[in-house]
């Protein structure tokens, strides 16, 4: 079951005092961002936000799920602590300082150019008899 864009819109709006929030569709559910970085994923309409021991402490004991299968486990954060605006904002931007800034992203390699016309052929001359 894939994540309704309406739970994405309400934990937006929910999150938005947690800095630069926006969340980009991937795999056919979301990752959250704050400030760049990810910092939850939304699948299955679930909140999965990433571990760190800084969430983990500003949340207590929180509970772990996986937010798609091979993953490693994540905070899982029920949909009623989403209410709490100023508790969802804290826990994205206390989860946000504790993430290492994101990697640069290198250069775009030029594409080959493709040419449509037809490659020419070379002919090659036979090689000489030996006697």
């Amino acid at each position: 079951m894939a994540t309704q864009r309406s739970t994405i819109d309400y934990i937006l709006e929910q999150a938005a005092g947690a800095g630069s929030v926006s969340a980009r569709a991937m795999f056919g559910e979301y990752a959250l961002y704050c400030d760049g970085k990810v910092v939850a994923l939304i699948c299955d309409d679930q909140m999965f936000v990433k571990p760190t021991p800084a969430g983990e402490a500003f949340i207590g004991t929180p509970e772990k799920g996986i937010p798609f299968p091979g993953a490693k486990p994540f905070f899982l954060i029920s949909g009623d602590a989403w209410e709490d605006q100023d508790w969802l904002a804290q826990l994205i931007r206390t989860t946000a300082s504790a993430l290492p800034a994101p990697k640069p992203k290198g250069p775009k390699k030029p594409k080959a150019a493709a040419s449509s016309a037809p490659k020419k052929k070379t002919a090659q001359k036979p090689a000489p008899a030996k006697s």
